[in-house]
């Protein structure tokens, strides 16, 4: 349970933590520099030179002759240029930090690959009490917003296939039941945003809005976390309301093409 929860170890090894963002970074957008990779980690350019070093030999990445550093082998690099979910984190993750400063929550952007999550970029709140930065990590589709926002476009039909084929539920009990997911589908559809109360993490609240690419399909989730103990039902609209105004302006971005 502890994986679907993804509640983060009472020993955390930092260097751990760090490397394993990197890979991430690396997977999703190509080639950084030990400079980006630093600032982005928040150290210092010797400490992301270790952890690259680490990496390199581990074979988790690969430095070229321009000392920019791409993903390995090990997480099987495809692209020579940046992918699709390096496009939209990059176009994103300002819109992230206007959310941030508006709501003074953490907001985050994922995108779905199959049954899984995936939360591609990450902007955290600057409250003492807040949800951690999620990008890179990766959670079964339906105990996350910005999963039922995703499911909720697919055809009812292929959303329950999806589930059904969750490949990170260890027992089938943990699938979602197929009448339950099928009204929460038909509400985030009639709402056109989606509430989370502790399904991915106990004691988080999220709520999440589709965001449409420049081909008209829903391309990601993007959403706000917030600890329940913050949460006021009675600042849902004002929520709701902010999130989509950010949304359209990302969506009139990327409406411009890749």
């Amino acid at each position: 349970m502890e994986q679907i929860q993804k509640n983060p170890p009472h020993y955390t090894i930092r260097s751990v933590d760090h490397a394993l963002r990197i890979a991430a970074m690396l997977q999703l957008e190509g080639e950084l520099t030990v400079s980006e990779i630093a600032r982005r980690l928040g150290v210092a350019r010797s400490t992301a030179h270790r952890l690259l070093a680490m990496l390199v030999y581990r074979d988790f990445a690969v430095k070229d002759d321009q000392h920019r550093y791409r993903a390995g082998p090990v997480v099987e690099l495809a692209a020579h240029s940046p992918s699709h979910a390096a496009r939209l984190r990059s176009a994103g993750l300002p819109h992230l930090h206007r959310l941030v400063d508006l709501l003074g929550e953490s907001a985050n952007l994922a995108v779905r690959t199959g049954d899984t999550i995936r939360f591609i970029a990450g902007v955290e709140s600057p409250r003492a009490l807040r949800v951690g930065n999620r990008e890179g990590m990766v959670f079964p589709v339906h105990r996350t917003t910005a999963g039922m926002l995703l499911l909720a476009a697919l055809p009812p039909d292929e959303a329950e296939r999806v589930c059904s084929a969750d490949s990170s539920a260890d027992h089938p009990d943990e699938r979602p039941d197929p009448a339950r997911l099928r009204a929460e589908l038909a509400r985030v559809r009639r709402d056109r945003f989606a509430v989370n109360h502790g399904r991915s993490e106990r004691g988080v609240v999220a709520l999440g809005i589709p965001v449409r690419d420049h081909d008209g399909t829903f391309a990601a989730g993007m959403s706000v976390s917030m600890p329940s103990v913050r949460y006021d039902r009675r600042c849902l609209p004002k929520l709701v309301s902010t999130l989509r105004d950010v949304a359209q302006d990302l969506e009139e971005e990327l409406a411009t093409g890749p």
